[in-house]
Parts: C-alpha cells; sequence; structure tokens
C-alpha cells in the first residue's frame, strides 16, 4: 500500500468518523439533556450553537468524503463514471450516501429553518400541520444516523471485498 493510498484512506476514514461520532453525540447525549430540561432556555440555546458549529465540520467532512471518495476509487482501478464495473456494495454504498446527503441537507436548510420559527410561536399558536412536524423532527435526525451506519457498514463490506 502506497502512502498516498493510506493518507487518502485516513482522511476519508476521519471524515468519516468526525460526521458519525457527532451525529452520534448530538443524538444520544446532547439533544437527551436538552429535552429534559425544556424549561431552560439555556440548554436549546446550547443546542443550537452546538449543532450550527457541526453543521460546519459536517460540510468539511462532506468536502472531504467526496474529494478522497473517487480518488480511492481510481486506486481500486475503478471509476466513478464507470458504473456497470462496481460491485454491488459499491452501489449500495453510493446509493445510502445520496440518501444521506439528501437528508442532511433537508435537515439543515428546510427543516431546522421550519423548526426555529415554530417554536418561536406558542403551541395554542400552532397550526396542526406544525405542532405534527414539531413532534416528528426528532426522526430526521435519528434517520440520517441510521442511513450513516448503514453506510459504515457497507464501507467495511467494500473494504473486505
Amino acid at each position: 500500500m502506497s502512502f498516498f493510498h493510506l493518507l487518502l484512506l485516513w482522511l476519508h476514514l476521519i471524515a468519516a468518523i468526525t460526521w458519525i461520532g457527532g451525529m452520534v453525540f448530538l443524538s444520544a447525549v446532547l439533544a437527551p439533556l436538552v429535552r429534559q430540561r425544556k424549561a431552560a432556555p439555556e440548554f436549546m440555546a446550547l443546542f443550537r450553537t452546538a449543532a450550527l458549529r457541526f453543521r460546519l465540520v459536517v460540510y468539511g467532512a462532506i468536502a472531504l468524503l467526496l474529494g478522497t471518495g473517487p480518488l480511492l476509487l481510481h486506486e481500486r482501478g475503478l471509476s466513478l463514471f464507470d458504473p456497470h464495473r462496481w460491485p454491488t456494495v459499491l452501489r449500495v454504498k453510493l446509493g445510502l450516501v445520496v440518501v444521506l446527503l439528501i437528508l442532511t441537507v433537508v435537515h439543515d436548510l428546510i427543516l431546522g429553518p421550519r423548526m426555529r420559527t415554530i417554536s418561536a410561536i406558542s403551541d395554542a399558536a400552532r397550526s396542526p400541520w406544525e405542532r405534527t412536524l414539531m413532534r416528528t423532527s426528532a426522526w430526521l435526525p435519528r434517520l440520517s444516523l441510521l442511513v450513516a451506519l448503514a453506510v459504515l457498514w457497507a464501507a467495511a463490506a467494500l473494504a473486505r471485498s
């Protein structure tokens, strides 16, 4: 294994670990603490600040993953532009990556800003749709985490193929 290949692989893994580890921390550690202290606005402010800062980290990780992934494919003798030669596990992994990217964009650019707007109004003044959206909005990050873990599983399978 060449130094260049090892460096690419290391960068790819660091980016994936950072993204998935941050998702686990926010979902399993910070979000439950915030929910337990609904009455304390400083906890919600802490969560929002951490989530916004993490968003920058995520987009950096995405850039690194999208930059190193095609190079790692090339190192394996595969091309991003020749999908009919890809092993099935690579197709599954990249399909899951697309789903994860869509979920991330929907969460960050559509649902997140909408939740901030809805949470600023009282529950009584919310429409039925807004109340439903508030109740179900916590599931999108959890779904994203499950998809990210599936990407990781597919990556491990790909590494063994």
